[in-house]
């Protein structure tokens, strides 16, 4: 490969809450074991060198005054989306600066519903959305995704319209790729998704944020391609920050297509003042967004893959009681360690913290609203995936 996703980085003391941080009440990292972060969704690997390159030249330019998103900034989104998602014609008016995903999902939920309305999202669901929509005011109604004969994630449509009908719902929430269970929908099922949202005259929010990061053999399709209609009723949020790990640069942009829900959302989201675009976080689209860019994911993708399989296979044959669906997009894993807990005679807490004590931070998957869940990152070097999994293997889930 080209790009370095081999090197052990020391990020401890460099901004990082992903290894000074342990987000489980309580627990603490036994004294000779070292940290493997595994848990908050950015990446253990160096960066694509044409973000950094891109960065050290605005900084070189000794002026930072107010400014408004240069030309390449909308080029780059316009080829990205041709060739990563086959979006042709994006017009430039349909893009728009956000601060974040969950900005606009503040935005469009303050533009199109009304403090204690209903909104539908599907469960398991990211965290994310729930503390958003909490923090709003808004009242959360769920539609279990159930899993098939196959353990493959999916959407229960008929649950979807009777909800959307009982709760009197005209603004949803769909995730794709979906985070936390990794699956990537394909054209038919978002089709039938969109088709039930129209019926109930729903404003659709799409959060794609995760569109770049399939698994190999997996596509992303963006929902606003697959009709006219959802084209017109969808607001699509992406960001380069997921991709390319620049969460701590914030900047994600919207598509919307139609000039009304358009128009909302920005004033929405120009209330507060704080909706603007930093200049760094700029340019480092616009480096990302380089050719290099290209084959930098496409070898990321084969490394996340890489690591899927390696842990999918490990789960499946040395920690019984344990189960998953097998990966198909993003870089998280969502465990459920029901039957394991029940025949170990113990909780979810105590699990949490055994693999915390041997330096697996890993996240508490029950706010995503599966009681025995746990999340768990794959964004690290294999050397770290393997050395983690050996860990739990003879420290948890198979302890003498």
């Amino acid at each position: 490969m080209k790009y370095d996703f081999t090197s052990l980085m020391n990020r401890s003391g460099h901004d990082s809450i992903a290894v000074d941080q342990i987000p489980i009440p309580g627990a603490e990292v036994k004294e000779g074991f070292s940290r493997i972060p595994m848990w908050v969704a950015d990446m253990n690997f160096p960066s694509l060198p044409t973000i950094q390159e891109a960065i050290h030249a605005r900084v070189n330019e000794p002026h930072f005054g107010y400014f408004n998103l240069p030309d390449a900034y909308f080029d780059s989104i316009i080829r990205w989306q041709k060739e990563r998602n086959g979006v042709e014609d994006l017009p430039r008016e349909a893009i728009g600066y956000e601060n974040g995903v969950l900005g606009c999902v503040a935005s469009a939920a303050a533009a199109f519903t009304s403090p204690g309305e209903s909104i539908l999202l599907h469960s398991p669901t990211y965290i994310g959305f729930t503390g958003v929509l909490e923090n709003c005011g808004r009242n959360i109604v769920l539609s279990d995704l159930v899993q098939d004969e196959n353990g493959v994630w999916r959407m229960d449509y008929a649950d979807m319209d009777r909800k959307l009908k009982e709760h009197n719902i005209h603004f949803a929430i769909f995730c794709s790729p979906h985070n936390p269970t990794g699956r990537v929908w394909e054209r038919e099922e978002i089709e039938k998704a969109m088709e039930i949202y129209k019926a109930n005259e729903c404003v659709v929010i799409s959060d794609e944020i995760w569109s770049d990061l399939t698994l190999p053999g997996f596509k992303h399709i963006p929902t606003q391609s697959v009709s006219k209609d959802a084209r017109e009723r969808t607001i699509a949020l992406y960001a380069p920050s997921k991709t390319f790990n620049l969460a701590g640069l914030v900047g994600s942009y919207h598509i919307i297509y139609n000039r009304m829900l358009r128009d909302r959302v920005e004033k929405a989201s120009s209330l507060s003042h704080y909706n603007s675009p930093n200049v760094l976080s700029v340019h480092a689209l616009i480096g990302a967004y380089r050719p290099e860019g290209y084959q930098w994911v496409d070898e990321l993708r084969e490394v996340l893959k890489s690591n899927a399989d390696y842990a999918y296979n490990y789960i499946l044959e040395h920690f019984k009681g344990v189960k998953l669906s097998k990966p198909e997009g993003t870089y998280m894993l969502y465990l459920d360690c029901e039957e394991w807990c029940k025949e170990h005679d113990t909780d979810m807490d105590t699990l949490l913290k055994a693999g915390v004590a041997v330096g697996v931070i890993w996240q508490d998957g029950r706010p995503f609203h599966r009681p025995y869940a746990i999340r768990l990152n794959l964004a690290l070097p294999h050397v770290l995936v393997k050395e983690a999994f050996d860990r739990m293997d003879k420290y948890v889930f198979n302890a003498k």
